[in-house]
């Protein structure tokens, strides 16, 4: 289903990615509306789905997530039932911030998010346990250069 935006939405919604604890009359004076018709808006791309829920964005490294690890999977199992625990299996770690399942060489990528080194270990080994993969191979992330939830609104069709 497509969702007409237009660009007072777009507005909105930029508004409300850089920090969704604004007022609604603080989001009304920065796109330059009334309270009423952003209410109103908000409410129909809530229930559009265009904006789903709201979080707040945590420091890893300051809570003692400091190992970010990109993990290459290749499995030879392509049915529906090993796909099937695969996914539960993913779903069921809270290490796994993004799973992503690609076209080329590796089938999928995860980005897990660990205190050490020991920690992805026990990851690794928990996930090697519950499901049959080919092979793996993860990636340290040894600096963090840019990461960003904002969708480039201004760029969008």
């Amino acid at each position: 289903m497509s969702v007409q935006i237009d660009s007072l939405d777009r507005k909105i919604l930029a508004a409300l990615q850089e920090d969704a604890a604004r007022s609604l009359d603080e989001i009304a004076r920065i796109v330059g509306s009334s309270k009423t018709p952003v209410w109103t808006r908000i409410r129909k791309l809530k229930e559009a789905g265009v904006i789903g829920r709201q979080t707040v964005l945590l420091d890893a490294e300051k809570l003692g997530f400091e190992a970010c690890f990109f993990v290459l999977i290749r499995t030879s199992e392509h049915e529906a039932d090993w796909q099937r625990k695969f996914l539960a299996a993913l779903r069921a770690r809270p290490e796994v911030l993004e799973a992503h399942r690609l076209a080329g060489e590796i089938d999928y990528i995860l980005k897990v998010r660990v205190p050490n080194a020991r920690a992805y270990d026990a990851f690794y080994q928990a996930l090697i346990s519950e499901v049959k993969i080919y092979n793996v191979t993860a990636l340290l992330s040894m600096e963090e250069i840019k990461s960003s939830p904002l969708l480039p609104l201004e760029a969008a069709p």
